[in-house]
């Protein structure tokens, strides 16, 4: 294992190629970050005459933050709670405001690091179970589903099993226990995994599409356990110094894009298979950008 991270820092902050006369877009390597990586590239080109290059599917947070701050890129799409407590290591907070306020002064004090605008939603996780569990036992939160859990199995992502804003924390604030070890997988598996019963809850995100798609629920966090999730990009200090026209693409972009606009693009790439270069030049011509 230690050989497969050293690779992969190896392949983002080592031996670097000279940098090309272009910005540089990353994202994560799950659909809703692809989206966001397309819109923020297009919306760069869009507001001068530079060809933006795209470097996708980047693994998780730690790996990007690292691509981030060695120069490898030159932006992409975090979320506040993930940046708060999984990358800038500080204690969990549930005051947006004051989250965005503490990511801001870190990553500028850290990183040299620009935390645009807040794009417009929300993307906590979100624990989900089949629709017809859900109305069979009349479940809505997670307390009331603690009371079932040991009789579940939880399938989770790689990075929620371990993260402090993650499964620990979550299972202390409500007395979760479930049957098993966590099945880890990779998020795209998850839904797969729940509608084959191979698990009986995941932890996903609120703004994935498949939820509506298959007739899902998502628990109520009724004890507000989960941090707050606003997306803003992130850009290096350098790029906007050299490239200005970024922070003209990222003010046009604050507050443009809600939840059901985020979950509708994420149907449309994973439930109807559609490009998300198409399905971001849609949005974009929908919301006169």
């Amino acid at each position: 294992m230690a050989a497969v991270v050293f690779a992969l820092l190896w392949g983002v902050t080592g031996c670097a190629p000279p940098r090309p006369d272009r910005p540089v877009v990353g994202a994560k390597n799950f659909t809703e970050q692809v989206v966001l990586g397309e819109l923020l590239a297009q919306e760069i080109e869009a507001k001068s005459n530079l060809k933006v290059e795209r470097r996708f599917y980047l693994a998780g947070s730690y790996i990007s933050n690292q691509a981030l701050v060695s120069g490898r890129i030159d932006a992409y799409v975090e979320y506040t709670g993930t940046a708060l407590t999984a990358i800038l290591k500080q204690p969990v907070d549930r005051d947006p405001e004051r989250v965005l306020d503490t990511v801001r002064r870190l990553y500028e004090a850290k990183d040299h690091v620009t935390v645009g605008p807040p794009l417009g939603f929300e993307n906590t996780f979100a624990m989900v179970i089949r629709g017809d569990d859900a109305r069979r036992l009349g479940l809505k939160t997670l307390s009331e589903a603690a009371r079932f859990t040991p009789r579940w199995k939880l399938g989770v992502g790689y990075e929620f099993e371990q993260r402090p804003d993650g499964l620990p924390g979550l299972s202390a604030a409500y007395g979760l226990k479930f049957d098993g070890a966590p099945r880890t997988m990779d998020l795209g598996l998850l839904y797969r995994a729940l509608t084959a019963h191979q698990v009986d809850m995941i932890a996903a995100n609120s703004t994935d599409g498949p939820i509506a798609a298959l007739g899902l629920a998502v628990l109520a966090d009724d004890r507000h356990y989960f941090p707050p999730y606003q997306a803003v990009p992130l850009v290096r200090d350098e790029a906007l110094q050299r490239w200005p026209q970024m922070r003209v693409a990222m003010d046009t972009l604050a507050g443009r894009v809600s939840a059901e606009d985020m979950r509708a693009m994420n149907e449309a790439v994973d439930g109807q298979h559609r490009d998300p270069a198409d399905v971001v030049r849609e949005f974009r011509a929908r919301k006169g950008l």
